[in-house]
């Protein structure tokens, strides 16, 4: 039995410019709290603590785009052996 490849949806105008406001709404929102959490989080990979109890909060002020360039400062870039 052959499955049907799955179909691409592609985001509308619309909802791509809705995701990049609501970006830009936590961003302000949480401008003198982010900077505090994503060195929390840095400390925390280094001293390599639970990052997924502190992940947990972090996401409450950060982008996923902060967090991912905060983690990259202290660790680099993961790289899969193959």
């Amino acid at each position: 039995m052959m499955l049907a490849p799955a179909e691409v949806i592609r985001a509308t105008e619309e909802e791509k410019q809705y995701q990049i406001d609501m970006l830009t709404l936590l961003h302000q929102r949480n401008v003198a709290e982010a900077p505090a959490r994503l060195k929390q989080l840095q400390q925390i990979a280094m001293a390599n603590g639970n990052l997924f109890d502190e992940l947990m909060e972090t996401v409450k002020f950060c982008s996923l785009g902060q967090i991912t360039n905060a983690l990259f400062k202290v660790g680099g870039q993961y790289r899969r052996n193959m």
